[in-house]
């Protein structure tokens, strides 16, 4: 979920959602875009673009009330633009918990935001204070339009899945790919076992941590900022053993130091961006860029502003021919962070 001020998200998503609100008010709010259609691109580049396997490692749009196989008249995620974009993947990142007063630092985990939005959005009355349910629900919302779309979406649970979809896309078809990412092992409440449920539920990409210190790892954004406990050591462990796949965004400088040194193999950052374009708390250092590319990793460009310290695809643009030039083309991705209040240009 991207980072956007105080102001905007207590004041929109949690006053809406005490004053019988909905979801929708604040979807609408956080997650514009400010251009209107068409979208003008020159033939060189449309060419270019559609023959591309194009991949967003990050989008949010889960956490809303949308059905994602409608084209919706506002924010970015939705099956029809998708394949008007010439998507082949798109991850979608599951939002458990998200502090009310979260800032880019020293955050704590309460009070919640999420608890709001589920109570306006009529989410199922057990995700009302378990995490790990909401993640469930979000995996649950995502199967249910996976087997509404009559095969144009389908999800990615293993690799020889993700092969066929490229090879079905290779005759144009315009199936998207989909694959779970939980965004923050808090949704585990504490037990490293409970990545055996998310596993089951779809999920094959794993975050630590979002915007606040969990029992598994340090947050960037956390009071405590440590690396790796114990239980965050077993976890691994157990991904491993499931070929799940290890993401370091919002980590913390020595949970990302921990998790290299474990050997976890190729690890992503899905959404972020590079201190050499940007210097922010969640950002890498161009040491941690080329320890991630070390593995075989990837890391994902955001298109929001403090990721790139910018508003503009050329801000993204910049940060993407940084991580080229240090560490080679393989290593850098696009994401997005779609939908997760983020506004465009």
């Amino acid at each position: 979920m991207a980072e956007t001020s105080l102001a905007k998200i207590a004041g929109t998503v949690f006053g809406v959602a005490l004053l019988g609100g909905c979801g929708t008010v604040v979807d609408r709010t956080l997650n514009q875009v400010y251009e209107d259609p068409p979208y003008e691109a020159g033939p060189e580049a449309r060419a270019l673009h559609d023959r591309q396997v194009v991949v967003d490692l990050h989008g949010d749009v889960l956490l809303w009330n949308r059905d994602l196989l409608e084209r919706a008249s506002y924010g970015h995620v939705d099956l029809p633009r998708l394949q008007e974009g010439n998507v082949a993947v798109q991850v979608f990142g599951v939002v458990t918990q998200v502090p009310l007063f979260v800032g880019m630092d020293d955050n704590s985990d309460r009070p919640d935001l999420i608890t709001a939005l589920a109570w306006s959005d009529d989410w199922p009355p057990e995700t009302g204070d378990s995490r790990l349910q909401r993640a469930l629900y979000q995996a649950d919302k995502l199967q249910d339009r996976v087997r509404q779309s009559a095969g144009a979406l389908r999800l990615i649970t293993a690799r020889r899945e993700l092969d066929a979809l490229i090879a079905d896309r290779g005759g144009d078809d315009r199936v998207i790919g989909a694959i779970l990412s939980l965004e923050g092992t808090h949704a585990l409440e504490g037990d490293p076992e409970n990545i055996d449920r998310l596993y089951e539920a779809g999920f094959r990409i794993i975050g630590l941590v979002h915007f606040f210190d969990n029992e598994m790892s340090g947050s960037a954004h956390g009071q405590e900022k440590y690396g790796l406990t114990p239980a965050g050591r077993t976890l691994l462990r157990r991904m491993r053993e499931r070929g799940m796949i290890v993401d370091l965004a919002h980590a913390s400088p020595q949970a990302i130091e921990d998790v290299l040194a474990l050997g976890a193999g190729p690890v992503i950052v899905s959404h972020g961006g590079v201190r050499a374009t940007c210097d922010t708390v969640r950002n890498l250092s161009d040491e941690q860029v080329r320890a991630i590319a070390a593995t075989g990793g990837v890391i994902g460009v955001g298109i929001f502003r403090y990721a790139t310290c910018g508003k503009s695809l050329d801000d993204t643009v910049d940060a993407m021919r940084h991580i080229a030039d240090l560490v080679g083309v393989r290593h850098v991705a696009l994401g997005s962070d779609f939908d997760g209040a983020t506004a465009t240009v």
